[in-house]
């Protein structure tokens, strides 16, 4: 399987000294799904916007679908479709003309642009509200109708930055549906950043961790998950909100405990890498409460793309995302 992508030591340099890609490095294959990790602000819409030959590079090399992106940008952008994390498309105008719109800005005309758009609303099911304006649409159906309008030209790459950001479940859910079927179905590779855990697990066959502009992971997400091959013990301690101190003395108290491999600080609380949580999550329990430390809640799963994230960074890609990810963890709570 030959390379879609080729990305040598890139290097980007904002014109006030910020430098938002440090020197990375991956490629993507042909056919695949690829994701880009990373909490807000890592570096990803950069990368995507370099791809893409929005942006002009520091440094380094970048080849897509095998043209340089810095001198072969026009035939780049023939080859590839693109949907921009904003929502963009134009509210005054119907699905369908939407559609149309981007398909004669590619140069596309008459019956075979007219049945390619039809064809596309069908996919995203959009084809009952097709004469309808788009400013009538809901957050998710927008995002259908951009993704209709980056696959109009029947693009070998599809970028897509952030996709799903701000949907509800369902609508999230529908456009990861979509996805599997350009992929899988009709063979289109696709380039995905998200911040999203579970978006990445289920879509992507491979992926790179980014965080401040560097790639701190990279494989498959079983690949990495394996990696890390530990369960994880995640504690919440009463009172630590106003003492301080008592995170830092359970973190020493459990550090002692056989077969705990790493305890790291998070939201206030502790996270505690094992070989095997539910046989020492007694001994944990019994040396805080020996101490007089007393736990609010206490959880352990498998381990998850956040814990791999957790244990090359020592942070957690975004608190609030936890809470959306599906609920694989075994505990309790007060």
């Amino acid at each position: 399987m030959s390379h879609i992508i080729d990305v040598e030591d890139l290097v980007l340099i904002y014109a006030d000294g910020t430098k938002a890609v440090d020197r990375i490095s991956f490629d993507v294959q042909e056919g695949e799904v690829f994701g880009f990790l990373g909490p807000n602000g890592a570096g990803k819409s950069t990368v995507i916007k370099v791809l893409t030959t929005l942006l002009r590079k520091t440094s380094g090399k970048v080849v897509v679908v095998g043209h340089d992106v810095e001198h072969e940008a026009q035939q780049i952008r023939k080859l590839i479709g693109v949907e921009a994390q904003e929502t963009v498309v134009d509210t005054d105008l119907t699905g369908i003309e939407n559609v149309i719109l981007q398909g004669n800005l590619q140069g596309m005309r008459g019956t075979e642009l007219s049945e390619r758009a039809h064809e596309l609303l069908k996919l995203v099911e959009l084809e009952a509200v097709a004469g309808k304006p788009a400013g009538r649409y809901s957050g998710g159906m927008k995002k259908r109708l951009q993704l209709a309008c980056s696959l109009v030209h029947k693009p070998k790459l599809l970028f897509l930055d952030e996709p799903t950001t701000g949907l509800d479940p369902q609508s999230r859910n529908g456009i990861w549906t979509y996805l599997e079927k350009l992929n899988k179905v009709d063979g289109i590779t696709i380039f995905l950043t998200t911040q999203y855990l579970e978006e990445a697990d289920r879509l992507c066959q491979d992926l790179a961790i980014i965080d401040a502009g560097k790639i701190v992971a990279s494989g498959s997400p079983s690949g990495l998950k394996k990696q890390i091959g530990q369960d994880t013990i995640s504690l919440s301690i009463e009172g630590s909100l106003q003492d301080a101190t008592l995170v830092e003395r359970a973190r020493g108290i459990i550090s002692r405990v056989r077969d705990v491999t790493q305890v790291l600080e998070s939201d206030g609380g502790l996270v505690v890498q094992v070989n095997n949580a539910s046989s020492i999550i007694a001994d944990i329990v019994r040396g805080l409460d020996d101490s007089g430390i007393k736990l609010s809640s206490i959880t352990f799963s498998s381990p998850t793309l956040d814990d791999v994230f957790l244990h090359h960074t020592g942070k957690r890609i975004r608190a609030e995302e936890l809470g959306k990810m599906p609920d694989r963890r075994i505990g309790w709570r007060r």
